[in-house]
């Protein structure tokens, strides 16, 4: 039997296009949509647009536009090197890991957190175009206010949980618009279906590129208070739509209400009149709502912000299983007739529906350093340092070139620390062994190779210097018993 802790559950669960209960009011909260035409700013479907709600990642679209506004300014190049510090490397997942230290072109950057999502690459952003993260996020809400997005307050550059960052669904969209129309020459930095860091490939969260016809970027987010958001652009026969979902309980169904309601702008013609996005009105909400109870119940593994083609059949059989029990469940709550009901039955024909597969990915190369062989190097240097040193071996002291790496990208040669490193530790070990093992003779040091030195041992040789050719002097044990040989002869002669 169901309690009445659990039907609002159910009920948030269900009606991502209705009402979700907020925990502890009366009152409900609609998860905000929005369509608007590119061109002419028209608003094609609204509901919730102004509500306040935490963005998640789609505020690396936000980051994304300062840092190419003061790239157009100026102010910053495509090709500077950023620094990864110690606290950028903190940041939570997503993640690409780097280690303190590591330097990464800003066009690199933001295709990592286009793709990737990458929080640490973000922050590292923050810290080095803003000198701090509170001087970057004080460039982003003055960026926010000349574009005229007035519900957005932003506190960091990668969209990590802060109760006071918040933007609307109105925003996003006016950001959208402003990115495509200031950035055009930018614009596939929005599309890139992977990118590729050394052998790994990462493909873009977005689960509508590649699947949907039409779509060409942009972002998606996802945290429990936000739930699952995404900013979407589609252009077809020539004409442009953006799309905002956000506060849903998946990326799944993220993608497929998206889907829908391009397929809804774009049947829809704009004409004269209408609302534009400055003629919203204003919400009545004064703080955004905290869905985690509904996004992220701790009995259910942790959603993730994946695109929902890469899970296993298995998985997929299970998440069905669940939904039908949970719409069984909810059909038996209500009578049939009920709107309850109704959001049933369209929760279970969207649980039916499936994009398409998705488009072979086109991962973009991405590296740390100025060019990818500088990343080589590093790369292949930190493998290296990261081995365990091996104890040191006599043949070390021998005089021999030390091996070098070639990358083949610029034909330079590199010689490998570890090895030089391991040949001076096991010089004065070596030096004392040889030492102690050698004869008493003069050591030849005119020859330049171990073959002529071989060569100049040898009794005979015809270029071997008089000095080696004489043998060492016998020790005085052997001279000894040869004096009292010679001696016990001469007295049996006589």
């Amino acid at each position: 039997m169901l309690t009445r802790a659990l039907l609002p559950r159910l009920l948030g669960r269900f009606l991502g296009l209705g009402a979700l209960l907020a925990a502890g009011t009366a009152g409900a909260v609609t998860a905000p949509m929005l369509v608007v035409d590119v061109d002419s700013g028209k608003v094609l479907y609204s509901q919730g647009a102004t509500d306040p709600w935490y963005p998640a990642s789609i505020t690396k679209l936000m980051t994304t536009y300062v840092a190419l506004d003061m790239v157009r300014q100026g102010r910053a190049s495509m090709d500077q090197l950023l620094a990864i510090s110690a606290d950028a490397a903190a940041e939570p997942p997503s993640k690409m890991g780097f280690k303190p230290g590591t330097q990464i072109t800003l066009d690199n950057a933001l295709k990592i957190i286009m793709v990737k999502s990458a929080n640490d690459v973000a922050w590292a952003i923050g810290e080095n175009l803003g000198g701090s993260v509170e001087g970057f996020a004080n460039l982003m809400n003055e960026a926010a206010q000349r574009l005229g997005m007035r519900d957005s307050h932003w506190f960091n550059p990668n969209g990590l949980p802060d109760a006071r960052q918040w933007t609307s669904a109105r925003d996003m969209a006016v950001l959208a618009r402003a990115l495509i129309r200031d950035f055009p020459e930018n614009r596939d930095l929005f599309s890139i279906s992977a990118i590729q860091f050394g052998r790994a490939v990462m493909p873009n969260h977005n689960g509508l590129l590649g699947r949907y016809a039409g779509v060409d970027g942009m972002k998606t987010g996802f945290i429990c208070a936000g739930g699952f958001n995404v900013v979407a652009s589609a252009n077809r026969n020539g004409r442009r739509i953006i799309t905002v979902v956000m506060g849903q309980p998946s990326a799944r169904e993220r993608d497929l209400k998206a889907a829908d309601l391009f397929d809804y702008g774009f049947g829809q013609s704009v004409g004269w009149g209408g609302q534009t996005l400055a003629d919203l009105p204003v919400s009545a909400a004064a703080v955004p709502p905290d869905m985690r109870p509904y996004i992220c119940d701790r009995r259910r593994p942790m959603p993730t912000d994946a695109d929902s083609a890469a899970a296993t059949a298995s998985a997929a059989a299970a998440g069905a299983n669940a939904d039908n029990a949970n719409a069984q469940l909810m059909a038996a709550a209500a009578p049939p007739s009920s709107a309850l009901a109704f959001a049933t039955m369209n929760s279970a024909a969207l649980r039916n529906r499936a994009l398409p597969p998705r488009a072979p990915l086109q991962p973009v190369l991405v590296w740390t350093g100025r060019d990818p062989a500088e990343s080589a190097i590093a790369a292949t240097d930190e493998a290296v340092a990261a081995k365990p040193a091996k104890a040191p071996r006599v043949k070390a002291a021998r005089t021999k070139p030390a091996p070098s790496r070639t990358i083949a990208a610029t034909g330079a040669t590199v010689p490998q620390p570890r090895l030089l490193a391991r040949q001076k530790a096991a010089a004065p070990a070596a030096a004392a062994a040889y030492a102690s093992a050698a004869p008493a003779t003069a050591v030849i040091a005119d020859h330049k190779d171990r073959a002529g030195a071989k060569h100049a041992a040898k009794p005979g040789a015809k270029h071997a210097p008089k000095a080696e050719a004489r043998p060492a002097p016998k020790p005085k044990a052997v001279a000894a018993k040869s004096v009292a040989a010679k001696a016990a002869r001469k007295s049996k002669d006589d």
